[in-house]
């Protein structure tokens, strides 16, 4: 028995002391592929751009200044505030909430419905979930294009039941964008909601129809606290990148469906590209996607306290 005690004891300790020299390789992962190129990001924000293409290291404000201020065409007049790029972001904020949104009304439904099943059928139904993740996203992207195109699959099939009498103007709208973010991130919804509840104690859900509570106060008052972690994880996992997206703006949308993904990108593509100031949208949708991070685990931290 003392042995078997004194066997646990070390296996329990076998890292004590070893924590800092474990992490090494962590910590050099992300310091190549996440600290450093922000670094590099973060950096030629404040370069100054080169007449004809890339930068000259002469650090300055002026990409920070480009997005929030109009200063007129030669920069000498009185400064204005810059709708544009202002609208930009609000236009990918209100796209990735709503794809957010969407994604939860129906990956909810469905991520319960596969942890409901019997356990010999819930991997199937999870690979069929995971499907489309077989194919590259542009991929996938083209194919919704083709879908809702005036003369694709859709409006061919609505044109042929009599449901209308013309073709839907689906595609280069806002709508069209919304789809293809749905299409794109439904599944990161899914999984971590599917996790939750399948770890949810549907003996709880007994208990509260036994003292007549109704299936809504049910799901609102014992479900949705249990799987409430689930929820977020989704959310968060959905919302990131869709707020960055750039393949469903330039593929579904037109130039009134623009986002900050395809500005990013725009300012980098080509010769002529304004490295600094896409550098500079990067920093300030990064620290947007940082602040949202971390009111997250601020209140994740406050109600492990309670």
């Amino acid at each position: 028995m003392a042995a078997g005690a004194s066997m646990g004891a070390s296996t329990s300790n076998i890292y004590k002391g070893n924590a800092l020299r474990l992490m090494i390789p962590s910590w050099f992962m992300i310091g190549i592929f996440l600290l450093i190129p922000v670094f590099v990001m973060a950096t030629y924000s404040f370069l100054t751009k080169e007449f004809h293409g890339g930068v000259i290291w002469e650090f300055s404000i002026k990409s920070y200044d480009q997005f929030f201020l109009d200063r007129g065409l030669f920069g000498d007049d009185p400064a204005q505030i810059e709708w544009t790029y202002i609208n930009i972001f609000i236009r990918s904020i209100t796209q990735a909430s709503l794809a957010t949104i969407t994604c939860l009304l129906i990956g909810f439904p469905t991520a319960w419905f596969i942890a409901t099943r019997d356990e010999k059928m819930r991997p199937l139904w999870l690979f069929l979930i995971t499907i489309p993740y077989w194919v590259n996203l542009l991929i996938r992207t083209i194919s919704m294009k083709f879908l809702l195109r005036d003369s694709g699959p859709l409006n061919e099939f609505l044109l042929w039941t009599g449901g209308i009498t013309e073709p839907l103007g689906i595609i280069n709208t806002d709508f069209a964008v919304l789809i293809g973010l749905f299409y794109s991130y439904l599944p990161f919804m899914v999984l971590p909601i599917y996790a939750a509840v399948e770890r949810y104690d549907f003996s709880l859900s007994e208990a509260a129809s036994d003292l007549y509570a109704g299936t809504w106060t049910t799901l609102r008052k014992v479900i949705l606290p249990v799987v409430r972690p689930g929820i977020i994880a989704g959310s968060l996992l959905v919302f990131v990148p869709s707020l960055g997206a750039f393949l469903a703006p330039d593929l579904l949308g037109g130039a009134k469906s623009f986002m900050i993904g395809s500005l990013i990108e725009e300012q980098f593509k080509g010769a002529a590209g304004n490295w600094p100031f896409g550098a500079a949208i990067s920093m300030i949708l990064l620290t947007i996607v940082m602040s949202v991070l971390l009111i997250y685990a601020r209140n994740q931290n406050k109600e492990e306290t309670k």
